[in-house]
């Protein structure tokens, strides 16, 4: 049984066939997925869908989207949160986080809803999914700067081994996705392979980073080629990671699943 720790299954790329997704992912073993929300416009659509296939949410606003958001939105975070705090299937906030890769981004609003909604994690009681893109040590700054000891999950990790044992010591679990697959990949794959057990989950980010036998060269794109990720791939994704620590399939779903559990709790009534 796997557990996609990050799907983004609302997304767009899904409307024409989102039903059979679902059914291909759970015919590969998924058994559970975490959606996370990027926007505040998309919060009840990820907590819709979560209750229409029996998977899990998170409430957050992605760094990516933070120039478009307004403090209107933290209100509206912080409203869900206390409305749904009974919700079993809300299970973090999230996506939240910073990206200084992507231009055009002003920094010092990152931070600031980045650390607004780390309060609301830590005023909520709830962990954090986290979105790391050449941000590792001020994503760090940020989560002792508020003193968050609820944890989460670094969200596509691809930071230094240093870097991982810093979230590792706050309570977090890395995800490792479709980049582990790729042989090229060698500081990623070193940490799937050197990192103690207990701090591996596995995801997809589905319809993005797709793994290796579903990559499209730049030419097969301009052609038309299309490379969309899905969360039925979780099962293959997670046995590359477990080859690459000596793992059959079944330990790597089993050693992960134990692992998305201790990095977002709810999902133990969800899995049992």
């Amino acid at each position: 049984m796997w557990t996609d720790t990050h799907c983004h299954l609302d997304a767009a790329e899904f409307d024409a066939d989102r039903d059979a997704v679902v059914a291909r992912a759970r015919a590969a073993g998924v058994t559970q997925i975490v959606i996370p929300a990027v926007v505040a416009g998309n919060f009840e659509r990820v907590r819709a869908l979560a209750h229409e296939h029996g998977f899990a949410y998170a409430l957050g606003i992605h760094p990516l989207y933070v120039m478009q958001a307004r403090e209107e939105d933290l209100a509206r975070l912080d409203r869900l949160l206390t409305e749904h705090r009974d919700d079993p299937r809300l299970v973090g906030i999230g996506e939240i986080g910073l990206d200084f890769f992507v231009k055009g981004l002003d920094p010092a609003i990152q931070q600031h809803f980045y650390v607004e909604q780390l309060k609301l994690a830590r005023r909520h009681g709830l962990p954090v999914i986290l979105h790391v893109r050449r941000s590792a040590d001020q994503l760090l700054a940020g989560l002792r700067r508020v003193g968050l000891t609820t944890g989460g999950i670094g969200h596509a990790f691809n930071g230094s081994r240093q870097q991982a044992e810093a979230f590792l010591e706050l309570g977090f679990r890395l995800g490792f996705g479709g980049t582990v697959t790729f042989d090229r990949s060698l500081q990623i794959r070193r940490l799937a392979r050197e990192l103690p057990e207990e701090v591996l989950v596995v995801e997809t980010d589905a319809p993005d980073i797709p793994p290796h036998w579903l990559y499209r060269t730049a030419e097969e794109r301009a052609a038309g080629a299309t490379a969309r990720n899905e969360p039925g791939e979780l099962a293959r994704i997670g046995a590359v990671l477990g080859e690459l620590r000596g793992w059959s399939p079944e330990q790597a779903a089993a050693v992960t699943r134990r692992n998305a559990i201790a990095a977002l709790p709810k999902l133990a009534a969800l899995e049992g």
